[in-house]
């Protein structure tokens, strides 16, 4: 089976029916294209609001079936025939999260993901908002493959790479939202950003696709400057489609599944692993 993947890199504002408008044209574009599995930018609603502790953001999370991104890109989803994790942040009952769900080719959801590693810290203060996700690690077997989502934080610890591939993933996909650093303007991290992602693509032997902002957002905390740099790498960690630091658009890539399965027996990490020996994790 081939796929195509594509990232979307995009900057957004708190009008949050323009940030979907703005989504569906750059799905339009991608699926014109050919593309089968379209993956945005972390919580496309509305400006990355974590820079500051404020209540008001708590009116902004919705139900999953009921939020205006997941309804707005259901009809796109059926439309083009195509798969969308859409990050949202997500309500259910006295709880929120920072939450995927995904619509498969039809635009129906085949389900949510609550986000693992909620980092706290200056300008990404998420444990505020956010519930630390009780879903565990999620893959999702759809027309064109078997996909694996992290978000964002997630991206950076190799157990979440791991659990996904042990799932059956063909393709591990991170929405973001990742800049610059309020306590150092000086620290750029884009490059670890890239290679920690990298490194899972090897040890799993599984394409990586990473879709991060652009812009500097000015909401009601510390202004946040995003680093774009969104990516697709192969199973062996190349970067095959990259966007630069501030570059609007879409990358796209065709894999084919078959082959990419054929490739992780002969390299076999997965028959050499010693489960039996990893206590300590």
């Amino acid at each position: 089976m081939i796929t195509k993947v594509a990232a979307i890199q995009t900057s957004y504002s708190q009008d949050m029916k323009s940030n979907i408008d703005k989504t569906i044209g750059f799905i339009e574009q991608a699926a014109g294209q050919g593309a089968n599995v379209i993956l945005p930018p972390e919580l496309l609603q509305n400006i990355y609001f974590c820079t500051t502790q404020d209540e008001r953001w708590f009116d902004e999370a919705y139900e999953a079936v009921e939020h205006p991104c997941v309804i707005g890109l259901q009809p796109i989803a059926k439309k083009l025939g195509v798969v969308i994790p859409v990050s949202i942040f997500e309500r259910d009952g006295p709880h929120t999260y920072n939450s995927v769900v995904m619509l498969d080719h039809e635009g129906s959801i085949m389900g949510v993901y609550r986000k693992t590693h909620i980092p706290d810290g200056p300008g990404y203060q998420e444990k505020y908002y956010f519930k630390p996700g009780d879903t565990g690690f999620k893959v999702w077997k759809t027309k064109f493959g078997t996909i694996g989502v992290g978000i964002c934080w997630d991206q950076w610890f190799p157990e979440c790479a791991r659990a996904m591939a042990l799932q059956g993933a063909d393709l591990l996909m991170y929405p973001t939202a990742i800049g610059s650093e309020p306590y150092d303007e000086a620290l750029d991290t884009s490059a670890a950003w890239q290679r920690a992602m990298q490194g899972h693509a090897v040890s799993n032997a599984m394409p990586v696709i990473a879709a991060n902002r652009i812009g500097t957002e000015k909401g009601l905390g510390s202004p946040q400057s995003f680093y774009g740099h969104s990516f697709i790498a192969d199973q062996t960690g190349a970067i095959l489609q990259e966007l630069g630091e501030v570059e609007e658009g879409v990358i796209m890539h065709d894999f084919d599944l078959k082959a990419l399965q054929k490739n992780r027996s002969i390299w076999g990490f997965f028959r050499d692993r010693r489960s039996d020996m990893y206590g300590d994790l």
